[in-house]
Formats: C-alpha cells, structure tokens, sequence
C-alpha cells in the first residue's frame, strides 16, 4: 500500500561544457490525510514512507492521545478511490482528547516545510505538555550528532532534497533516523514509531535535526518528554522561549564541532 517515495523527471543540465538532458531523481511530495476513526484530523504533505508511524506520532504530538495502550489499530483506509489507495491512514483510538483534536484540526493543507499553516493563533499549538526531566550532555556527544545523523539520510543521498530526524540516547547513540520533505513529518514518524512499540515518553533522549529548530519541533519533543534537542541550524527566538521554560536542552549551529547553546546544560 505504501507508495514509491522517490520519481524521476527529465530536466535539462546546463554547465560551462554544455547542455545536456538527464533523468533526474527527485523526492516525492504527496498528501496523506489522517483520519481518526472516521473523522479527518489533518492532511500533511509528506514523503511516503512509515505513514502509519506518521500518523500515530502525530496524535501523539498534538495531544490527542498519550498512552500508547490508546491505540486499538492503524492501517491504510481500502475503502476509497483507486487514486487515494495509500494516501489515506486511519487510527482507531479511545480516550482520544477532544478539544487537543478540535485545536489539531486544519482547514487547509499543512505545508511541507511548516507544520504550523493552518492553525489560526499560537494558543492552539501550545499544548500542555508533561514535565520533562533535564539532561546534561557533553560538548563531544553533540558534535558527533548531526554527522551521525547525515549517515542516516539514503533519501537525502539520492535527491537532496529531504529533512531529517533522528533518536539518540543521551550518549550519541543512534536509535532511529527517519527522513521527509518536512521535518515536523520526520519527527512524528519517529515518535510514533516509538509510540507502537508501547516506548512511551522519551525521556533520557536527544532528538537531533537536520535543519533548523522551530517552536513546533521544540514543542512535539516536549510532548514526548524529550529533554533535549540539537539542529544543524539556527532556532527560532520562540522555540528558544519554549525549551527553555519547559526546562530542556537547546542546541543549535551544531558544525564541525562548533555549536551554539541556546538553553540547558552542555559542557
């Protein structure tokens, strides 16, 4: 049912030797709409791939559920048109917050890049969040991060065009990388990954990224009791804001063993 996260398309190359045409690969940007039970929570735009873990990992963020003893079933819908066959997931739950899934419900498409288009006011993504516990890290665990998680990145490899997430122990272990053409997408994949094994929260664990640090990553690591967190790039002044008075960790401009902390200790 999973569909195909990568295409090609023809493009013409141009360089100081000339024009040449190739076949170029490129990574798919497609819709997938979640359902619970029978009503429509969001549609994201994603890369296909672990969609079930996407969808499970976003209630979980958003606040709908937060027991993975909640979750009864997940699977693609069949009842639908041929065209929207593995594009539409479906979670069965109970004890499903209903005002978390009213602020969670989106009009619009939620962009690749910004999980946030849709929502209408700030209120309505800062969810109560549970305490996290603070963790300490050192300087040499955080810089070996974004380069362990570049390894992770196949997709990124073939198109260059993908974010990335990724699970670490508070020692730099990798736990698990997952990529996507939106970085709030890469991290529900991981968290609902988590969230199916009954792993559930996150405590102790550094969720490393790709990119830049929003108020939206800061605030889905909160929601899974993450502690810390560590970007290739910069943060935004809100995400600092958050973290830092929901007690976590902060990194951001995590280079070449470079790094600016924004919050939290590292030493």
């Amino acid at each position: 049912m999973a569909r195909d996260p990568l295409a090609e398309r023809t493009v013409r190359r141009l360089t100081p030797a000339g024009a040449t045409v190739v076949q170029d690969r490129l990574v798919v940007e497609e819709p997938l709409e979640i359902r619970l039970g029978d009503e429509p929570v969001a549609v994201v735009m994603r890369t296909p791939g672990d969609d079930i873990a996407l969808a499970v990992g976003f209630l979980f963020s958003e606040g709908i559920l937060n027991d993975p003893d909640q979750v009864l079933s997940v699977a693609y819908c069949t009842d639908v048109e041929a065209e929207a066959q593995g594009n539409i997931v479906r979670v069965l739950a109970e004890g499903a917050d209903r005002e978390a899934f009213e602020a969670a419900r989106r009009d619009v498409y939620a962009s690749s890049s910004c999980g946030l288009c849709g929502k209408t006011t700030l209120d309505a993504v800062r969810l109560l969040a549970p305490p996290v516990t603070p963790i300490s890290l050192s300087a040499a665990v955080v810089a070996g991060i974004p380069d362990a998680l570049r390894a992770g990145q196949s997709l990124f490899d073939a198109t260059g065009g993908l974010h990335a997430a990724g699970l670490f122990t508070r020692d730099g272990a990798a736990r698990l990388i997952r990529e996507d053409v939106g970085r709030h997408n890469a991290c529900d994949k991981i968290l609902g990954s988590f969230a199916l094994r009954e792993e559930w929260p996150l405590g102790g664990h550094v969720l490393g990224l790709s990119g830049r640090a929003s108020f939206e990553m800061v605030q889905k690591a909160a929601m899974a009791g993450i502690p810390a967190i560590v970007a290739v790039s910069a943060p935004s002044s809100l995400a600092v804001d958050y973290a830092a008075e929901a007690g976590m960790t902060l990194v951001g401009f995590a280079r070449e063993g470079s790094m600016n902390v924004y919050c939290g200790a590292v030493g």
